[in-house]
């Protein structure tokens, strides 16, 4: 009979396990499917917050009778400003090109006595947005040689040479104009170079991808990376950093299949109302020593997903992600529900994000001091109703909602530490906006031929990004630095380099957006 009795236990266990293995499959399938099918957008219906006040009344109590909780009400989304761009704004800054109509010689005469016509004035009648297509040219560089005739018969004949800007690359047909296009199109425009190699075809030259390649590759070693190494000094020097990370494939890395990953590691500067610095750190892994070596000698706070490689950080404060976590909720919440049906745990989970958001949008405006005393203020009460709920509640494990409070409690530790500093941000959106530009090139391009490329695709992305962060225009700025580095003595005086950085009064008004 016992025997029989644990048989039945046994196979109702079984039965219980594999009914929650087929929820957690196809719930495994619907966020699959959202993924594909459905919008991408995060953003919270205002629809769903009408009528549900009811339900944070439980975490209230549970929290403390004296903690306010989310007040449904006031999340009413993020506003956004009409777009009503006036044409003076748009064209302001393009040069004019002025057509003046005139009637031709024999039809300035009255046509009823006769008499020369005067002009009595002009009209304006249209506006045009006038293209003007690239076009190529050599430029010869002729040097003149000077001698001085009263000294040319003696022993000591004098000459001099005019001097002449340095070559970018000896023997090459390079130009600071030419690689900076390169450069562009590529890293900012997303386009391959084989593609490339059509267009300069269409302009009546057969330039190769492997010559581009061997372009970037080459001006990247001799002068972009020296810039992006000052950067990096001055980016450790700052209190706040944003971390983040992506795959790029690269096909021929030393002791690796080509099918296996590499990463691209993306720092920042976080919102110190300081120039804005942003680099690339091509690795041949995920290791989080790879951050701790890049990150040797910052000391302030770092944002960072929740990924643990970044666990080995020390000596900084970190700073967790509260869109990663809404994120988590967001995912867990069903693909379909009656209009009338009571808020779900996840749905409950991403209005309490939404609701610190919103505190968050409201402060946007202030000082750093006025928003430190500001959130302590506003989001206490509402964390730690958040967190007293998150303790509340069970999940099915392995299942998405189980996901999301997994990682809300692994993530405890970090998640308020962004009320410590008014700089701080709630999020590390900046990350994630700064390598978005890498992976939408990356659709196009694909992968990295050797790491030495990947390197060299580092390096440009750094100044790309930096210069997008700082308002110049990014063609512009790697044609300076690509005109200026060669004879820029940056060696035996490094402090050169920082005339070159793009909060430079000089680089801002040459190349200004």
């Amino acid at each position: 009979m016992q025997n029989k009795d644990a048989y039945i236990a046994h196979l109702e266990n079984t039965i219980k396990d594999l009914q929650n293995q087929v929820k957690n499959l196809t719930e495994m399938l619907s966020i699959i499917l959202k993924g594909k099918f459905a919008s991408s957008s995060e953003k919270t219906s205002k629809k769903q917050f009408e009528g549900q006040l009811s339900l944070f009344n439980e975490a209230e109590v549970e929290a403390n009778a004296d903690v306010s909780e989310p007040i449904e009400e006031d999340v009413k989304g993020y506003k956004r400003r009409a777009s009503k761009t006036k044409r003076d704004e748009i064209l302001k800054d393009i040069p004019v090109r002025e057509v003046v109509c005139t009637l031709v010689e024999e039809d300035q005469y009255c046509g009823n006595c006769n008499t020369k016509l005067k002009v009595l004035g002009t009209k304006f009648v249209r506006e045009e947005l006038e293209y003007i297509p690239a076009k190529l040219r050599i430029v010869r560089y002729v040097q003149t040689v000077y001698e001085c005739p009263k000294c040319k018969h003696t022993a000591y004949p004098y000459i001099m040479k005019a001097p002449t800007p340095s070559s970018l690359m000896n023997h090459w047909l390079a130009s600071p104009s030419s690689v900076a296009n390169v450069m562009y199109q590529k890293y900012v425009n997303g386009m391959p170079l084989y593609r490339q190699e059509k267009d300069w075809e269409q302009l009546g030259i057969a330039l190769s991808r492997s010559t581009m390649a061997n372009w970037i590759i080459r001006c990247s070693e001799d002068y972009l990376k020296p810039l992006v190494s000052h950067l990096h000094k001055k980016l450790l020097e700052r209190d706040i950093v944003h971390c983040d990370e992506t795959v790029v494939q690269v096909l021929k890395e030393k002791d690796k299949a080509p099918q296996t990953k590499s990463y691209m590691w993306l720092y920042r500067t976080g919102n110190d109302d300081k120039p804005s610095i942003i680099l690339y750190d091509y690795q041949p892994s995920r290791n989080g020593n790879h951050a701790v070596e890049f990150l040797k000698g910052f000391k302030g706070y770092f944002h960072s997903d929740g990924y643990s490689g970044y666990n080995k950080l020390s000596d900084m404060i970190r700073c967790g992600c509260w869109a990663h976590l809404r994120r988590k909720f967001i995912e867990a919440i069903p693909s379909k529900s009656s209009q009338d049906a009571p808020l779900t745990l996840a749905e409950i989970g991403r209005n309490y994000c939404d609701q610190l958001f919103h505190i968050e949008d409201s402060l946007k405006n202030l000082t750093s001091e006025e928003r430190y005393s500001k959130r302590l203020e506003l989001k206490k009460p509402v964390l730690e109703a958040f967190w007293c709920w998150i303790d509340s509640i069970t999940a099915l494990k392995g299942s998405a909602l189980g996901k999301a409070l997994v990682y809300a409690n692994n993530q405890r530790p970090y998640m308020e530490n962004y009320l410590l500093d008014g700089r701080c941000s709630i999020s590390n959106n900046a990350a994630e906006n700064a390598i978005r530009p890498f992976t939408v090139g990356r659709k196009n391009w694909l992968f990295a031929d050797t790491p030495k490329g990947a390197s060299a695709s580092a390096a440009v992305y750094s100044i790309v990004e930096t210069a997008k962060g700082n308002g110049l225009n990014v063609y512009t700025y790697l044609q300076y630095l690509l005109m200026y580095m060669p004879d820029t003595q940056w060696q035996s005086e490094p402090e050169l380099l920082e005339g070159l950085m793009p909060w430079s009064p000089d680089v801002k008004e040459e190349c200004k957006q």
